[in-house]
């Protein structure tokens, strides 16, 4: 009972902190999931280090596997990873909430925005900048997700199989994951042998 109540005081600041980071980047993040995915591997993996990148692109596969948006999928399992239950609650309503406010703002204006040149210039301007985020993120993630042949292997076959397959992602994501656990069954009892 007494270590339970030292880590729920840690659990609620770090679950606060979440939501203020969550909230602030929940206004100018574009781009979906992918974007907030850089967000988060900038600022907790690479700045504070509370998670690996292996751990983030976990979190990430199962959270682009799931129904739902990506983007809430991603913050409550990364809340969830970091800080318990009052973690992944803040994260959701931190990445929620800008979205909300800024959507009923939009429809309260819609007809005067709807048109307007400049917002639309800008508009494409955002999602133009939106490209090298995803891009750096990937890039970053690569090393823990290609760490062998086989994760280069596996990179091929699922794009193969998206692209010209028609499969889904999670149906594509649960193909990888059986043929991971087969490899590493092999390489097992590969190695029991010698």
């Amino acid at each position: 009972m007494e270590s339970e109540a030292q880590q729920s005081p840690s659990q609620c600041s770090r679950a606060l902190e979440l939501f203020l980071y969550f909230f602030k980047i929940g206004f100018y993040t574009f781009g979906g999931g992918w974007s907030i995915v850089a967000q988060i591997q900038q600022e907790y993996v690479q700045s504070k280090g509370w998670i690996t990148d292996e751990d983030l692109l976990d979190i990430t596969s199962v959270g682009r596997s799931l129904p739902g948006l990506m983007i809430g999928n991603v913050s409550y399992l990364f809340g969830y990873h970091v800080a318990g239950f009052p973690g992944a609650l803040a994260c959701l309503l931190g990445i929620s909430l800008p979205s909300l406010i800024v959507l009923t703002v939009v429809t309260w204006c819609y007809t005067q925005v709807k048109d307007n040149l400049y917002v639309s210039r800008a508009m494409t301007g955002v999602r133009a900048a939106v490209a090298p985020v995803v891009a750096s993120a990937a890039l970053k993630l690569r090393k823990a997700a290609l760490a062998d042949r086989a994760g280069y292997v596996f990179l091929l076959l699922a794009f193969a199989l998206y692209l010209f397959g028609g499969l889904s992602c999670i149906l594509i994501v649960l193909i990888s994951g059986f043929l991971g656990w087969l490899l590493s069954v092999w390489h097992c009892r590969k190695g029991g042998r010698s």
